[in-house]
């Protein structure tokens, strides 16, 4: 079998590849007797001619395959995980994982770190002093049945030809293929052995799927990845035409969910209901969707979540003195930033909030960057909201750094109407193995 052969097979002749073939490349290619450029070439093919359902099935597998497989069999009850696409202000995995654990269900979740404007989950809790995302595979197991939930990163062993693929996918424009996207997401997660997953597929103008139809095509086809792999997974479509949260920026956002476990409905309260909703079904704790919010508000009201959240940074080895004395965390400098005009702020474009933060020094356009935690936004206003010329839209938290082009992209990232847009929607559609449920 020769690599020659099976990018011809792709690109000129179109036919889908073998499992034989597919499983040569993936072993070829994370050994590194398949060269770059080779590698380059045949998921230029794929993205140019697509991957039928069994091959993204078997690309799936055999990354999966391609490294370590958690084994979780040490942890008991059930084991549950999310994965959000990504966004501006998404925080929601810091919320999610303690309402959960109060809930009976078991969350030993490993996210990513942020990249580009999109942020990441490691990032927001290493913003506490000590928090440790490196546990060992015992000391992980060991934290999520001492509290029921552990956020650690995602280790190398994990998956090795996606990130291998990805690294080449991000130079060479072959990033959006619906089959490469797929089966990236789903091999890590999959891999991070869950008894069942709910992902939360973003769409909109702070999202890499910008249209709805195309968050609900990715979601439909990681739902069949999941279930061919026999894992429970459920899809939910969601917005991000504003950011989730109300605050965008490392430390920021654990103020943001400090708040929210202690009863404080801000915007981002919505978002963790509902993905917390559909992991409770899916796992068949409860049966409906009313009693399943009545459980999750129960848990927040009480302050079991807050103080499971207490537990989970100091197993973790975070100082909970910050979490306890939130004043602790240092901010930057505030700058304001007024409404140009006057009007109902009918759009806004997500993606340069996110960029005005990586200019801040909250965000990295490199791996090796180094993260500001002080920095980033405060959005006083919501899509749809009515403002008068002058009003406070956005508070700035700087350190000096990336002030002036900050500030012109998000000045640039509102569009003002005299009529009121329509209602802005959250969540828009759920898929799972039945198909498609639009609200």
């Amino acid at each position: 079998m020769r690599m020659y052969d099976i990018i011809l097979k792709k690109k000129y002749n179109k036919e889908p590849l073998s499992d034989a073939e597919i499983q040569f490349f993936i072993d070829g290619f994370t050994d590194g007797t398949i060269p770059d450029y080779q590698a380059s070439a045949l998921l230029m093919a794929i993205c140019c001619n697509g991957m039928i359902e069994r091959e993204t099935f078997k690309l799936t597998e055999a990354m999966l395959n391609s490294g370590d497989v958690i084994d979780l069999s040490s942890i008991k009850g059930i084991k549950v995980d999310k994965h959000s696409t990504g966004g501006v202000a998404d925080s929601t995995s810091l919320a999610l994982a303690p309402i959960l654990a109060c809930l009976g269900l078991m969350v030993p979740k490993m996210s990513g770190r942020g990249l580009g404007f999109s942020g990441g989950t490691v990032d927001k809790l290493e913003s506490i002093p000590n928090f440790n995302t490196s546990l060992t595979e015992e000391r992980f197991a060991e934290v999520v049945n001492q509290c029921g939930c552990a956020i650690i990163g995602q280790t190398s062993d994990v998956a090795p030809a996606d990130k291998k693929i990805y690294g080449l996918r991000d130079v060479t424009g072959t990033v959006d293929c619906m089959p490469l996207i797929a089966s990236s997401i789903m091999s890590k997660k999959l891999a991070s052995g869950a008894d069942m997953i709910l992902l939360d597929v973003k769409f909109g103008s702070g999202a890499f799927m910008k249209t709805e139809e195309d968050a609900i095509t990715l979601a439909t086809l990681m739902v069949k990845i999941g279930e061919n792999a026999g894992k429970r997974v459920g899809a939910l479509i969601t917005s991000m035409q504003q950011p989730l949260g109300n605050r965008a920026g490392n430390s920021l956002e654990v103020l943001n969910i400090i708040e929210l476990l202690k009863g404080v409905k801000t915007r981002l309260y919505q978002e963790v209901v509902e993905v917390a909703v559909k992991l409770l079904l899916l796992s068949r704790v409860e049966t409906s969707e009313h009693q399943a919010e009545l459980a999750i508000e129960k848990v927040i009201e009480s302050g079991e979540a807050f103080e499971r959240f207490v537990s989970m940074v100091e197993l973790q080895g975070g100082d909970t003195s910050y979490i306890l004395n939130s004043e602790k965390f240092e901010i930057g400098e505030l700058f304001e930033i007024y409404a140009t005009e006057s009007g109902y702020i009918s759009k806004i474009d997500t993606e340069q909030l996110g960029n005005a933060c990586v200019d801040l020094g909250g965000g990295r356009l490199q791996k090796t960057d180094i993260i500001d935690n002080a920095v980033g936004i405060e959005m006083t206003c919501s899509l749809g909201d009515l403002v008068k010329k002058g009003d406070v839209i956005v508070k700035i938290f700087h350190n000096q750094r990336g002030l002036k082009q900050a500030t012109s992209l998000i000045q640039n990232a509102f569009t003002y109407s005299e009529n009121a847009p329509a209602p802005y929607k959250m969540a828009s559609a759920y898929v799972d193995i039945n198909g498609v449920k639009k609200y």
